[in-house]
């Protein structure tokens, strides 16, 4: 039985139509810092949004006729998963162009950028063009609401095709009615707190410039720095503790801050994810701090910087690599966890993971009650069905099932079994951390395994499966 025709196809192509339109776009805007600082860059801009924009154009003329047909879940999902493949791939050419690395590690580079993990390949990123620096920043940005959630808040019409992009891309939340409304209030919180840390950050000192691409990088729970010591290279208090505040802001759901001035607070107060989030940071931060003689500022943020999968750090990752394990492992179990569903965040995500145990104690109950006997729902518990726990349970089964493959090729290629571990389990939670060099030491293939992760991560695995099984059928033809 063929899941996927003709006409599927060319109903992705022309609904991809739109969304390399605004690859294209993203790809100009550097130009405006290229200027700036006389950098004489713009054309390697400029020929990738070309290309972008001109294949889109084609796409939507050709095939004008397709987009009358009613868009389904499983096309959503396979012009989502194509249209972060497209975007990496033309942001991967600007670098290509400008910075001379292969089409691998480019494309590696941006994959990274864009889905916010943070990961980079270059050793030495205070060399890079400011417009390559704001550009790594901007992918981070955008990455953070989803290349889909941007443009269809600028380029799409409210209807099924904007809810269906929507969901594509791992989000159910709802602060309006309609989608489209929705995306538009999210994004205006997102620029407030944008403008906030711009404004944080040069009142604290830092230069306007990397005020900018640093408030990108960690509003977005990105942590792709403009300096090669990351956050650590500006050796202040202050702007330690307004990037933790910002990674908090980021890893905290849309939902829960657009209702905080209607509730006076409460919202968040009662937010059973935020609640969550502040007594890992309480608890991991105590245990570490027991154990270990790390000093307490590099204890919170890097604890802060990992359940919020910002990836930022303060100190180099040979340092962090020399931490007590037991250090390490709590940090890998916060990767694991991640932040807020409806936030900025990757990895399983904290709802998630509490509807899993959750399942798990109902189904416990269950078993050592009397026989016969009815085991009733906490009242905050009645969403909890049984269809909701196996999908919690399926995901995190297929998220271990994607670490493990990747840890065990990395392991294959010789790197050290417990880096790989903590390395793929930064990818696949699109944290960015590390404990050794891994990233700049990879062989192509791992870095094309390794953009499999960071997307899977980023899109919650399905988006990726439903488009890969596309491939098999058109090949199996």
């Amino acid at each position: 039985m063929r899941y996927i025709n003709k006409q599927d196809l060319l109903i992705v192509a022309r609904n991809c139509g739109l969304l390399m339109i605004g690859i294209g776009a993203m790809c100009l805007v550097p130009i405006i810092i290229d200027l700036i600082f006389l950098e004489f860059n713009a054309v390697y801009f400029l020929m990738p949004a070309a290309i972008s924009i001109v294949v889109g154009l084609i796409f939507i003329k050709g095939l004008e006729k397709y987009s009358i047909n009613k868009i389904r879940m499983k096309h959503a999902m396979m012009i989502s998963s194509l249209s972060w493949i497209w975007a990496s791939f033309i942001c991967g050419l600007v670098l290509y162009f400008v910075t001379g690395i292969s089409i691998v590690d480019s494309i590696f580079e941006c994959m990274s950028a864009l889905t916010g993990s943070g990961i980079t390949i270059y050793p030495d990123v205070e060399i890079l063009p400011y417009s390559i620096l704001f550009f790594r920043a901007l992918q981070q940005w955008i990455g953070g609401l989803g290349v889909i959630v941007m443009i269809i808040a600028i380029l799409t019409k409210p209807g099924v095709m904007s809810s269906k992009l929507y969901q594509s891309e791992a989000r159910e939340e709802r602060i309006k009615p309609s989608i489209k409304a929705t995306i538009k209030q999210i994004i205006k919180i997102y620029l407030i707190f944008t403008v906030l840390g711009i404004v944080l950050y040069s009142l604290a000192g830092m230069p306007l410039f990397d005020s900018f691409c640093n408030t990108f990088c960690i509003i977005s729970t990105g942590g792709m720095s403009v300096k090669n010591a990351n956050i650590g290279f500006y050796q202040n208090d202050l702007i330690y503790f307004i990037t933790i505040f910002l990674m908090i802001l980021g890893a905290t759901s849309f939902l829960v801050h657009y209702k905080i001035i209607k509730t006076r607070g409460k919202s968040l107060i009662q937010d059973m994810q935020f609640k969550a989030l502040i007594s890992l940071i309480a608890v991991s931060t105590f245990l570490i701090y027991v154990t270990s003689n790390i000093v307490p500022m590099d204890n919170l943020f890097t604890v802060v910087s990992a359940i919020t999968t910002t990836g930022a750090s303060i100190q180099s990752a040979t340092v962090m690599g020399g931490w007590p394990p037991f250090t390490i492992f709590i940090i890998m179990m916060l990767m694991l966890i991640g932040g807020s569903t409806g936030s900025t965040v990757g990895a399983l995500k904290l709802m998630r993971v509490i509807t899993f145990f959750k399942g798990i104690y109902r189904n416990s109950r269950e078993i050592w009650s009397p026989v016969g006997s009815v085991v009733p729902l906490p009242k905050s518990d009645q969403k909890l069905t049984e269809e909701i726990v196996a999908q919690s349970g399926n995901y995190i089964a297929l998220y271990f099932m994607c670490i493990l493959i990747t840890w065990s090729l990395l392991s294959l290629y010789g790197h050290d079994p417990f880096n790989s571990l903590f390395f793929t389990m930064s990818m696949q939670g699109n944290v960015g951390l590390e404990i050794g060099q891994i990233s700049q030491t990879m062989e192509w293939p791992l870095k094309i395994i390794g953009m499999f992760n960071m997307l899977s991560g980023r899109l919650e695995i399905y988006p990726l499966l439903i488009t890969m099984r596309a491939v098999f059928e058109i090949f199996k033809r």
